[in-house]
């Protein structure tokens, strides 16, 4: 089945003070996938999706749902949602007065949808913004996107500052109420273990370029990641791996494009985790290497 193209880019750019914050990104995004921009800080991802939601200009051509995200940005946010690291709500409004109040700008939302959701959290109707904890704040901001059917959400380090429980029940709350297979979401985190059983693409930034991008699956298929037993340890790095690390006092070696079964009797063999995964191709990007 074919896919609708949803974020379209290619050669964008983004200088600030004579510095790149994008330096051509090439990208292709379709209809339901889940992707996740990771990176360091200063990487570009969030200077990225700002340029995707219409709020700043970029070089290059940049298309979102068809649509140019500058000069058609009063189009383009009917079809999309956003949640930012830095998303307020009025603090004066009580919760009731913010749901009428979309309900009356926004002809996508569905305030009955809205409350259902409302009603699995401890939030109270009748409370005032202000007395809400920034969890809480940032429940009913999803709770309120998750009512609006949107092709596009973009999510620019949501659950920053929020602790392990509310981090937790955001990302299964956007899975079991808002993704049903067909609308995009777009991440960036760097709770990177959080949301990996989540995404279906990944996408690692550094300075402002693209240097790696691939499926999940795909992924798990081209690194693998060998606990070698001791005395397999030089057999193991005889077959060059692309990185190594200690952890708990044990090697650790990634290899790209190498067999399972050339591993398998040298020790423990799995597929990276993708926090792993991400420190090894910043360092080989550190070092000068292609990743």
């Amino acid at each position: 089945m074919n896919k609708d193209i949803v974020v379209k880019a290619h050669g964008v750019k983004k200088n600030y003070d004579n510095s790149y914050a994008l330096n051509g990104i090439d990208l292709e995004v379709t209809s339901g996938q889940i992707l996740g921009f990771l990176g360091p800080n200063g990487a570009g991802k969030s200077t990225f999706l700002q340029s995707v939601l219409g709020l700043i200009n970029t070089e290059g051509n940049l298309e979102v749902l068809g649509l140019d995200p500058r000069k058609d940005r009063h189009k383009l946010l009917k079809e999309v949602c956003s949640i930012t690291d830095v998303a307020v709500l009025p603090k004066w409004m009580t919760v009731d007065q913010i749901l009428q109040y979309v309900d009356g700008v926004h002809p996508g939302f569905d305030l009955q949808k809205c409350h259902s959701i409302l009603s699995k959290t401890n939030i109270k109707r009748s409370s005032q913004v202000k007395i809400l904890s920034r969890g809480m704040v940032v429940q009913l901001h999803l709770s309120i996107v998750m009512a609006i059917n949107a092709r596009l959400l973009v999510l620019d380090e949501p659950t920053l500052g929020l602790d392990l429980v509310y981090r937790k029940e955001f990302y299964s709350q956007l899975i079991e109420d808002y993704y049903d297979g067909e609308k995009t979401i777009l991440i960036s985190t760097h709770q990177v273990e959080e949301i990996e059983g989540v995404l279906s693409d990944a996408v690692f930034m550094n300075q402002g370029r693209i240097v790696m991008q691939d499926s999940i699956e795909s992924i798990n298929k081209k690194f693998l990641e060998l606990r070698p037993n001791r005395d397999s340890l030089e057999r193991a790095k005889s077959l060059r791996p692309i990185h190594q690390r200690v952890e708990l006092g044990r090697e650790v070696l990634l290899f790209e494009d190498t067999e399972h079964e050339k591993l398998s009797d040298l020790g423990e063999v799995r597929p990276p985790f993708i926090a792993d995964l991400f420190m090894a191709i910043m360092d080989k990007t550190k070092n000068g290497d292609n990743a």
